[in-house]
Parts: structure tokens; C-alpha cells; sequence
């Protein structure tokens, strides 16, 4: 699947039936071949940006279920955002013509539990581990507010404030989603059945995606 060939909705539901796949035991390991490989030397064309947290067991072409020149990635923990994240994300939609951005949260988040234990326990963490801490905690401070308490509350709200904080700060980003060229969704992954949920949705007519990705 090319960037040009597809719409935002497009784009979501052959990430959300890849991921269907690995979770059923059945993927289909696309665009990894030798073939493929040299087809993509000249140039890349990925139809989706993923901003996703640096967790080893969060490979988005795993779990998805895509190949080589399908997804853009850029990770850190927490999907914390700094100039040079914001900066990757719109050389993927402004240049690449990604259609879809997706911010790619998880359950037993070590960067979500570290903010937590921090605004709870008064916990420091060490050395730049502290930067990751402190930008996660508005995520954390937010969640408590509205009453939160059970973990996959505080991941959602996690990644619904890093999109939010996404639209934001990214002019550029903010534009080509009210243009409708690019939309940008929050996916929860769980750890223990590899299944990836929708959290939040701008720019994509989720209505439109099979009934069988949003049961």
C-alpha cells in the first residue's frame, strides 16, 4: 500500500485487519521479500506515520503486520514529544504524503508507571529518565482529575493528550487535518492478546471502517 493510494480511513482499517491478523496467529509477513527491498531503494512511500513508545514488545510492523516502506516510526518512551519528534511526524505527512498519523500507546507502560509513582510518591527519576517522567505527568495529573483509577485509564488519557498535544504544537499537522488530507488516532495496544483498541480520532470517519475493526 502506497501513501498516494489511500485515505485516512483507508489507511486505519489495513493497519487494524494487519493487527487482526497477529492477533489471530495468521499474519501474512507482506512487503518483506528481497523483491520488495529493491523496489523500495529509490525512494519510500509509507501510507502511515506511527508514533509509538519505545517498548521492545511494540514493533509496529509486528503487530500490524506490514513490511518493509509501509509505516514511518518514530519512537521514544512514553511517546513523549520534543522538536525533533514533531519535526519526523510532518516530514511524514508533508513530504511522504502519510495520510494517517497514529499515536501507538500500551498497557504496563514503564514510563506511564514512573509518572504515576512520581505525583503519587513523590519518587525523582534519574538523569534524563526525569525528562520522560515530567512530560508524561500532565497525562497522569489529567487522569487523576477526572476521577481515574484503573491503569488503562491513565494510558488512554496518556494518548489522548499526546495527540491532543500533537494537534497543538504542529501547525502544519492541525491544517492537514482540518483540510481532510490527514487524520490522527490513538490505539492502545494490549500486551497479553496483542490487540490494538481505538482511543480517540481526529480527521478519520471512523463510521466508515468495517464493523468487524470497531466490535
Amino acid at each position: 500500500m502506497e501513501s498516494a493510494l489511500v485515505s485516512p480511513v483507508q489507511a486505519l482499517d489495513a493497519l487494524l485487519t494487519g493487527n487482526q491478523r497477529f492477533v489471530s496467529g495468521t499474519p501474512l509477513h507482506p512487503n518483506q521479500d528481497a523483491a520488495r527491498r529493491a523496489e523500495l531503494a529509490p525512494a519510500q512511500k509509507p501510507f502511515a506515520v506511527l508514533l509509538g513508545c519505545s517498548d521492545s514488545r511494540l514493533a509496529a510492523e509486528i503487530i500490524f503486520d506490514q513490511g518493509l516502506g509501509d509505516l514511518f516510526v518514530v519512537r521514544t518512551a512514553g511517546h513523549v514529544m520534543g522538536p525533533e519528534v514533531l519535526g519526523s511526524i510532518e516530514y511524514g505527512t508533508s513530504v511522504l504524503d502519510c495520510r494517517l498519523v497514529v499515536v501507538l500507546g500500551h498497557d504496563s507502560c514503564g514510563a506511564v508507571a514512573a509518572a504515576r509513582s512520581a505525583v503519587e510518591g513523590g519518587l525523582p527519576a534519574p538523569g534524563y529518565v526525569r525528562d520522560v517522567v515530567e512530560r508524561v505527568t500532565p497525562s497522569v495529573l489529567a487522569a487523576r482529575a477526572a476521577g481515574a483509577t484503573a491503569e488503562n485509564d491513565f494510558i488512554d488519557a496518556h494518548i489522548q493528550h499526546t495527540v491532543s498535544l500533537l494537534l497543538d504544537r504542529s501547525r502544519l499537522l492541525a491544517e492537514q487535518v482540518a483540510s481532510g488530507h490527514t487524520g490522527v488516532v490513538g490505539l492502545a495496544y494490549q500486551l497479553a492478546d496483542g490487540s490494538a483498541r481505538l482511543v480517540t480520532s481526529h480527521g478519520v470517519p471512523t463510521a466508515e471502517l468495517s464493523a468487524a475493526r470497531t466490535a
